[in-house]
């Protein structure tokens, strides 16, 4: 295995052909980075390759550019398949093979993922094309009707492949591979490397090159990272004073639910700030041009989950604020790898209840790195920040060439008998109620995901009405002794569990898929994080990562399966073995 950080090396000596340089100048690339350097020649030789690097090292170029340098394009037949997580990410890598082959002989790129018109898919597809680039559920979705044609692919890569276990299509890929031929070459890429990926490179890949592009940290060096250990003050108010003070430009603000993301948009919005939600239930349309105003400057804040911030490359994505811890560890190397792409600064800001303080031992145990504590901003700060940036803009006015009419304007009003203090304090008092946000940022009502403060338990019953208008007692009082403790996730074994108690079971005829079901659609928790179910006669349990929000678990109370209300509680004691 290539473990190491390579001094610099120019593309025109990996071997690469004459059409693909002059792409390559063109978008301004001369030296590549580690993980081209290394995988590269690998590819170039025909090897099958792991690749064990972070985002934003330049991976994609690292099998795009091999892949264009081998393909025949007399043949119009698809003879590279990329799989990714998702839409987001396939988009983006169609995007750069286009790119990269813009001096080539008429290449052709299609993406197959959810969201995008299937006729068109269809239709570029028996035009003929020579790299695929797809989600795994969408490409099955293709091979099923006998619209792909796999016959003639000489490569395959699976790009961010421990984020496709982490979302459940690692069964999927394991299916695609099998359908692929014989003798084609393989690149997997990935961030981490868990049991369940190794055992797809060794069942699928044929003495591979391994390539593990690393510092002593898995993060990138060029993020600053920090965390603020949440106590007294709303989480709200704590984020909105962040912004306040931090030289932003993008910002990634990570929460749990989807619901969240729209309810902290909405606060941010109300308090001044430009921002906007990003999550699965948005429709396509709404979330690329989500994306496309972050890109340009448009948008400041984008409030996301995890599935919809995945394959994010913005450039000026400057800060990636976690509003909710994460459940998992990996999911925070990758939150933060949205930001110090490419070699630009980022920070990353963690914020920590007390009670997730063994998380954030995890995150610096598997990062290799201590994240350093900081305080909250005090309103002083805030007040300091606001000067610095409104001198700021007043030394650029004076440098800046001076329009006729404001000359005209500031003319009259001297006439008028208004000093040129009064006029500058006048004008500068304009500059600040247009740019800046409230000073107050106290709330009466917490938004959704806000779990500063955990639920205190209560071993009360507590009353619900059946179909009848009688009370019946939900079993609060049963102890984890008596419905047993909840157990740690085998993938996630980090991940703290807590056993809620469920008023359905196989009386009303219910599934563990349909409770799965609920929980993930109706609360925004991938499949992945929902531990052990319980099927009895008269009720169920299950297993879910400690720290349900209120209003999810409000909400999940009244959610209906099977005709009738899950009246989730939680049970009292629970923990994780």
């Amino acid at each position: 295995m290539t473990d190491t950080t390579p001094s610099p090396m120019a593309f025109s000596s990996l071997g690469l052909p004459p059409f693909l340089l002059d792409s390559l100048s063109v978008l301004g690339y001369e030296e590549a980075t580690p993980i081209q350097a290394e995988t590269i020649p690998a590819l170039m030789a025909d090897r099958d390759v792991v690749g064990i690097a972070q985002t934003g090292t330049g991976k994609t170029a690292a099998f795009a550019l091999p892949a264009l340098a081998k393909l025949d394009y007399k043949r119009r037949n698809p003879q590279v398949l990329v799989l990714c997580p998702t839409r987001e990410l396939s988009m983006q890598v169609a995007d750069a093979f286009r790119s990269y082959a813009k001096s080539s002989d008429g290449c052709r790129v299609v993406a197959l993922c959810g969201g995008n018109d299937m006729r068109q898919q269809l239709r570029s597809l028996k035009d003929g094309v020579h790299i695929v680039v797809a989600t795994p559920g969408r490409l099955l979705d293709h091979l099923k009707r006998g619209s792909a044609d796999f016959s003639e692919i000489k490569s395959v890569v699976l790009d961010e492949a421990d984020e496709m276990l982490r979302m459940g299509f690692i069964d999927d890929v394991d299916e695609i591979l099998a359908q692929t031929p014989k003798g084609r070459r393989v690149a997997l890429f990935s961030a981490t490397m868990p049991q369940r990926i190794r055992e797809i490179a060794s069942e699928h890949l044929q003495d591979p090159v391994e390539v593990a592009i690393t510092s002593s940290a898995i993060t990138n060096e060029n993020i600053q990272q920090c965390y603020w250990l949440v106590k007294g003050t709303n989480k709200l108010d704590a984020l909105t004073r962040f912004l306040g003070v931090e030289d932003t430009q993008g910002v990634i603000v990570f929460v749990r639910t989807r619901e969240s993301t729209s309810a902290i948009a909405d606060q941010l919005r109300q308090r001044g700030f430009n921002a906007a939600p990003l999550n699965g239930d948005i429709d396509q349309k709404t979330r690329f041009k989500t994306v496309e105003q972050l890109k340009d400057g448009r948008l400041d804040i984008v409030v996301a989950t995890d599935v919809a911030a995945r394959g994010l490359d913005v450039e000026r994505i400057t800060h990636v604020i976690n509003y909710d811890i994460p459940f998992d560890r990996e999911s925070y190397v990758h939150r933060i790898g949205r930001t110090g792409r490419a070699g630009r600064e980022g920070k990353a800001i963690l914020f920590v209840a007390p009670r997730e303080r063994r998380m954030l031992n995890n995150i610096e145990r598997v990062t290799k790195q201590k994240i350093k504590q900081i305080d909250l901003p005090s309103f002083e700060d805030i007040d300091a920040k606001s000067r610095e940036r409104l001198i700021g803009q007043l030394r650029s006015g004076l440098e800046a060439p001076h329009h006729p009419r404001a000359n005209d304007a500031i003319e009259q009003l001297i006439n008028e008998g208004n000093t040129h203090r009064d006029i500058a304090l006048a004008l500068a008092t304009m500059i600040i109620d247009g740019t800046e946000p409230p000073r107050e940022t106290r709330v009466t009502k917490k938004p959704l995901g806000d779990n500063s403060e955990r639920p205190k338990k209560s071993r009360e019953p507590m009353p619900l009405r059946d179909k009848r208008g009688m009370e019946r007692e939900v079993p609060l009082t049963y102890t984890a002794k008596e419905l047993g403790r909840a157990r740690s996730l085998d993938e996630h074994p980090d991940v703290v569990m807590e056993r809620f108690w469920l008023g359905i079971g196989r009386k009303q005829g219910v599934k563990a898929r349909e409770i799965v079901g609920a929980i993930a659609n109706e609360a925004g928790i991938e499949g992945q994080f929902i531990g052990s179910i319980n099927i009895f006669e008269h009720y169920s349990t299950v297993d879910l990562p400690e720290g349900m929000p209120k209003p999810i678990l409000k909400h999940l109370k009244k959610t209906r399966v099977k005709g009738t209300n899950l009246g989730m509680v939680r049970v009292v004691d629970s923990v994780s073995s």
